[in-house]
């Protein structure tokens, strides 16, 4: 079977999945959606990618991309409209640097803290506040401009916020305005744009043979 546009296996509420989504759409790259659910990954998916995990893009000639950033410098690559790797304030080396803190400290700390049982001899406590302190550097970020990296948005939001949401709802008050006046509503301007809800529909789970929505649409 020929296939004209890449296929992109994705979960919809995983948030390295909804970062590639968002660069994905800002880009206007048109792939093939295979909603994926995790507890029952298609044979096809792990095949190509054994990691097991999303986002997975298949290009047309085959190659295979399945590190979240790598598929958001694919798409921005192609097109970049609102110039995400151009940040106002600061250089792409800056916002990498961000994002690795972000991806490895803080995520650590976030898992620890989120999914407790899964791990053994650890204080839900500590993760806390030990993910607060990332929290926190980017509040004082946040005090002098509306985004992370000037007064528009850029691949580091884009790629923070939704581990921020996630670390959010799982902290529920601990995680406010009184201790984050400039992250709130960072966090919230992203979680209620049209952008972000654009990119969360819901699709069925895909299964070997369905036909692939193309995404965005």
């Amino acid at each position: 079977m020929i296939v004209d546009k890449p296929v992109l296996y994705s979960f919809r509420r995983c948030p390295y999945a909804m970062r590639a989504r968002m660069a994905i759409a800002v880009a206007d790259q048109k792939v093939l959606l295979r909603e994926v659910v995790l507890r029952d990954k298609p044979a096809s998916m792990l095949e190509v990618s054994g990691k097991g995990t999303v986002p997975v893009l298949v290009l047309q000639d085959g190659m295979i991309i399945d590190e979240s950033l790598d598929v958001m410098t694919w798409a921005l690559q192609r097109h970049d409209p609102e110039e995400w790797l151009r940040p106002e304030v600061g250089t792409f080396t800056d916002m990498q640097s961000l994002i690795a803190e972000c991806d490895g400290p803080f995520k650590h700390h976030l898992d620890r803290f989120k999914y407790t049982t899964r791990y053994e001899d650890v204080d839900p406590d500590v993760h806390r506040t030990e993910a607060g302190k990332f929290l926190s550097g980017l509040d004082r970020r946040l005090a002098g401009s509306k985004y992370l990296y000037g007064g528009k948005r850029s691949v580091a939001d884009i790629a923070i916020f939704p581990f921020v949401r996630q670390f959010a709802g799982a902290a529920g008050s601990w995680f406010c305005n009184d201790k984050f006046p400039n992250l709130t509503p960072w966090l919230e301007g992203h979680v209620t744009s049209d952008f972000f809800k654009s990119i969360m529909k819901k699709y069925p789970q895909w299964q070997q043979g369905d036909v692939e929505p193309v995404f965005p649409e």
